[in-house]
């Protein structure tokens, strides 16, 4: 039987970031083979990874990266079962780093077929399963592209936005946090009037109408009434009209416009943890 040193087993767990006991129990069992001792804490992590398949992942970190020339970035979110993993600080360094390499990827698909450190991303992931014991995945995946965009990541890694603008021009750089941090605080529906879809609307008036009934108000009235009742849903609702957070004298188009009249917000990507 090989001998197992105190280096051997720390080696295994700097590899895999699996716990002492279990790298040690793993190269006994693989006598000395440090091949075979990751490939059994891997079939461990397949195994705890199927018993914890229909777990709920509701915990994690959301981050937002950008290339360097701030015209991509990406959001993934990490998700885990507790807030306890999800504080963890190797947890939230291997959520950086997938987002990092998802910054060269167009889909979720794309990102898990990907190589991280000599293992796929998903293989990797089950093996985070089995070395964490708790259910690990990639919640969300969302890409944006526009001449600017900006990001930001709420405290905590729970929301995280990216922001795209019309133009690269100087002063971007605040301007798309600051909208970014915007849409983090006040979680608009939609970019504009136009990206509301008609069945949020349609809610819209048909609860708008039966307020309207229930205070006594004509029914022939009710319609000009409402359309008052739908401009005001449009200005706390979507980006471009709701009053800027830092000066609420000025919309948030209006702020953009700060760096000049043809620069405008063109898309944004909000995720939050539930």
């Amino acid at each position: 039987m090989a001998k197992i040193t105190a280096a051997d087993v720390n080696k295994l767990r700097k590899a895999t970031g699996a716990g002492m006991m279990d790298c040690k129990k793993a190269l006994v069992e693989a006598d000395g083979d440090f091949d075979k001792a990751i490939e059994i804490l891997r079939k461990k992590g397949q195994k705890v990874a199927a018993k914890r398949a229909d777990r709920d992942s509701s915990e994690g970190a959301v981050i937002a990266k950008v290339n360097d020339a701030n015209t991509k970035g990406v959001i993934v979110s990490l998700n885990c079962e507790t807030d306890f993993v999800a504080k963890n600080e190797d947890f939230v360094k291997m959520a950086h780093d997938l987002a990092e390499l998802a910054l060269t990827t167009s889909s979720k698909e794309e990102l898990m077929a990907s190589d991280y450190n000599g293992m796929t991303v998903e293989e990797k992931l089950t093996e985070q399963t089995g070395v964490i014991g708790e259910k690990i995945e990639i919640g969300d995946y969302r890409t944006l592209e526009a001449p600017f965009v900006g990001s930001y990541i709420h405290a905590g890694n729970k929301i995280a936005v990216l922001t795209g603008l019309s133009k690269q021009v100087d002063g971007a750089e605040t301007v798309a946090k600051d909208v970014a941090m915007q849409a983090a605080a006040m979680n608009p529906v939609a970019l504009n009037e136009d990206g509301v879809d008609r069945k949020t609307i349609d809610q819209e008036i048909d609860i708008a109408k039966d307020q309207l009934r229930q205070e006594g108000k004509p029914e022939n009235m009710l319609d000009n009434i409402v359309k008052g009742k739908i401009k005001r849903f449009y200005k706390d609702n979507t980006l471009v009209n709701q009053d800027f957070i830092k000066d609420s004298k000025q919309s948030v188009s209006q702020y953009v416009k700060t760096l000049g009249n043809d620069v405008e917000i063109v898309a944004f990507e909000r995720s939050a943890l539930a």
